[in-house]
């Protein structure tokens, strides 16, 4: 059973600057996810509903238009999850009714918490590096305009992969 996921890509340069500090910070994990903003979290589907999900999420991307996202300053989950991110600022709207879109129908599935777009920046780290993060991405900021979302595949030995974009039409 293949897991999947789907998410909006933060774009060049900044994808490889946050993943690049995530992984300098001991994030041993952050070489194997791209820098995204989750729609849909992991999940595992049966092959056989991969070819009902696509349909899903191209239907999806007809009606959905793009929009504008600005990343500033840093979040945090803690102490309900020990997780720092990037903020958004913009674009939180258009992020939330695009995830509740594609959350539907193939790919209803039940939330651990509220939906609350980011960008993670540290994950499962110490409260020290976590607080490091918060400080030092504190002053982070970027514009980026939203034409597209993914669809992920896990794979165990190279991580998330891309496997099909789908362009915002709406």
């Amino acid at each position: 059973m293949p897991t999947i996921g789907v998410a909006v890509a933060i774009p060049q340069p900044w994808a490889s600057e946050l993943q690049d500090y995530r992984t300098a910070l001991g994030d041993e994990t952050a070489t194997m996810i791209p820098t995204h903003i989750t729609l849909v979290p992991p999940t595992e589907l049966a092959e056989d509903d991969v070819a009902a999900v696509e349909e899903h999420l191209a239907a999806v991307a007809d009606r959905q238009p793009t929009f504008l996202v600005h990343l500033r300053g840093t979040g945090t989950f803690r102490p309900v999850s020990p997780v720092v991110f990037v903020s958004l600022v913009e674009g939180i709207s258009q992020c939330e009714q695009l995830a509740a879109a594609v959350r539907r129908g193939p790919l209803e599935v039940e939330l651990a918490y509220p939906y609350h777009p980011h960008v993670t920046i540290a994950h499962h780290l110490g409260d020290e590096q976590l607080d490091q993060a918060f400080e030092d991405l504190a002053d982070f900021e970027c514009e980026f305009l939203v034409e597209e979302f993914h669809l992920y595949v896990h794979d165990a030995a190279l991580g998330w992969q891309p496997s099909r974009d789908f362009t915002l039409q709406g």
